[in-house]
């Protein structure tokens, strides 16, 4: 059918019938004309069979010269490439009743276009892999090995200083300086994660490699308590969010149904640094010192922003003209709020054990040696904790697998970090329960580092993971300022003894189970079998 039979008045049987004997023109092959595609969306006789159209002569005429005047005011011709396959793709969905017009197609996209031949806007598409996106991967696990293997470590800079520069001070004075860090670490997402919707990587990256090398390097000459809130307290937090937010955030631009399984892969980079940086700095505090045990890490952690800054890379276009802020009217959405919540607890409660572990081993006399070695071996189980529970939760679910890791981790403190707390028996007795505890809190905690984040992206759209993401950790920040410093308070309070501590870590852990636990229900009910 030509275009000029198209404007012609067809009404009735008749235009039933000619527009079912239409043929293939070569308008019709990959692209469809103005009129032709409003005629064809009103009507649908292919779809509609036998149904009688409800359009009279005189509804189907008012309609033909709307689109004459639309066709006009935009320039459209017939062969306009513009709007080429429009009619193919099953994009337009016309209702069943009411006005049959072009004007009451449904689109699937958000925004509703002022005329119905207005292009439809691209769907956003994920590659799901190759050379690129891997790279991506890569370059996010040396920054995670980077930023979070130096967070992981904190145990035994924790211990050393706590018997050499800073002997002198109490236990909750000393946690100040790694709370500080951690604080820092999360907090200054409130600016991170808005400038990477905004602007990308590559600045933040670059910012962040020089932070944190440089507050290793001072770390090194640090003698008084000021040195160290300033080197590795501030430089040093400040340094972990800009590489540590971009580094989790580029990889949602590549990945959507396997981010679970990507992002688990970059952040095992935390946990073999867990288990490199405390090995190394044991052996070279006891032969060549503090100070250039800590310089040769220094170095370490130049190489591995040098390919932090090569490889990550954004993918997905920025939000132009959007704020830096993070919003605090996310929080009307209950399951974010929940959410937020339970990260909150269980962030509060993460880095406890990974503060005290070593202290508590020389504490009940545990070998020098061993007791540093024990925050590797919780490392080792940490490794297959960020990774594995990634890569399950893309299939189980994101809440369902957090909701089971956070139970795991209550189970173990209360289980078996309890028990050997309030032991009585000879310390070569707790040696095995001490050792079953890091290994499987290790494995259990993995999933509070690398399926956080993703379990936030799941309630938002891509380009808004860095705002939601702000918002989260902006809150769940002032949990890890107060968690260390709370921890060595308790440790006073009880004389030496550590069992305050570990309930403290053990009621956190289960008010974020309830916080993950509730969320689910309200987003999907009591259903067991329901993947969220």
């Amino acid at each position: 059918m030509s275009p000029e039979s198209a404007r012609s008045g067809l009404s009735g049987t008749h235009a039933e019938n000619e527009m079912n004997e239409i043929t293939p023109s070569p308008f019709h092959v990959g692209m469809v004309d103005a009129d032709q595609l409003s005629d064809e969306t009103a009507m649908q006789p292919k779809d509609l069979g036998k149904r009688t159209l409800r359009d009279s002569s005189k509804e189907t005429s008012a309609s033909r010269e709307r689109v004459q005047e639309d066709e006009k005011r935009l320039g459209v011709h017939p062969q306009d490439q513009r709007y080429a396959g429009q009619l193919n793709k099953p994009d337009y969905d016309v209702e069943k009743k009411g006005d049959q017009s072009p004007a009451s197609a449904t689109y699937p996209s958000n925004r509703t276009p002022e005329h119905p031949l207005e292009p439809k806007p691209e769907e956003v598409t994920y590659p799901e892999g190759g050379s690129q996106a891997w790279l991506v991967v890569l370059g996010s696990f040396c920054a995670m090995l980077a930023a979070f293997g130096l967070s992981n470590a904190i145990g035994t800079y924790q211990a050393y200083l706590s018997t050499h520069q800073l002997a002198h001070y109490d236990e909750s004075t000393i946690g100040w300086i790694f709370s500080i860090y951690v604080f820092l670490a999360f907090f200054c997402g409130v600016q991170v994660g808005p400038v990477f919707d905004a602007k990308g990587p590559r600045w933040l990256i670059l910012g962040g490699s020089v932070c944190l090398v440089g507050a290793v390097m001072g770390l090194a000459e640090a003698t008084e308590y000021w040195h160290f809130i300033l080197t590795f307290s501030i430089f040093g937090g400040l340094g972990t969010s800009l590489l540590f937010t971009p580094a989790m955030a580029a990889i949602g631009h590549f990945f959507n149904v396997s981010r679970g399984n990507a992002s688990g892969l970059a952040a095992t980079g935390g946990s073999i640094g867990g288990i490199m940086f405390p090995l190394l700095l044991q052996h070279l505090f006891e032969t060549i010192g503090f100070a250039w045990a800590t310089r040769i890490l220094g170095f370490i952690l130049l190489v591995l922003v040098i390919l932090a800054n090569l490889f990550i890379r954004s993918r997905l276009p920025p939000k132009v003209g959007g704020s830096v802020w993070p919003d605090p009217g996310i929080f009307r959405n209950k399951v974010f709020a929940l959410t937020t919540a339970g990260v909150f607890f269980i962030e509060w409660a993460l880095f406890i054990p990974i503060s005290y572990i070593t202290s508590y081993a020389l504490r009940v006399g545990f070998d020098s040696r061993f007791s540093y070695q024990l925050l590797a071996i919780l490392n080792v189980g940490s490794f297959f904790g960020r990774w594995l529970p990634g890569y399950v939760a893309d299939r189980w679910g994101r809440f369902n697998t957090m909701v089971i890791t956070v139970f795991l981790c209550f189970m173990f403190v209360i289980g078996l970090w309890l028990p050997a707390a309030t032991s009585n028996s000879a310390v070569r007795d707790n040696i095995p329960l001490i050792v079953v505890f890091v290994l499987g809190f290790g494995f259990a905690s993995g999933s509070n580092i690398s399926l956080t984040p993703v379990c936030v992206g799941q309630l938002c759209e891509t380009e808004q993971y860095g705002r939601y993401y702000a918002t989260c950790y902006t809150v769940v920040s002032f949990g890890c300022l107060t968690g260390i410093p709370i921890a060595g308070a308790l440790i006073s309070l009880d004389g030496g003894e550590y069992w305050g501590l570990v309930l403290f870590t053990g009621a956190c852990y289960f008010m974020g189970l309830v916080c993950f636990t509730t969320a689910r229900i309200m987003s999907v009910g009591w259903r067991l079998n329901a993947v969220f």
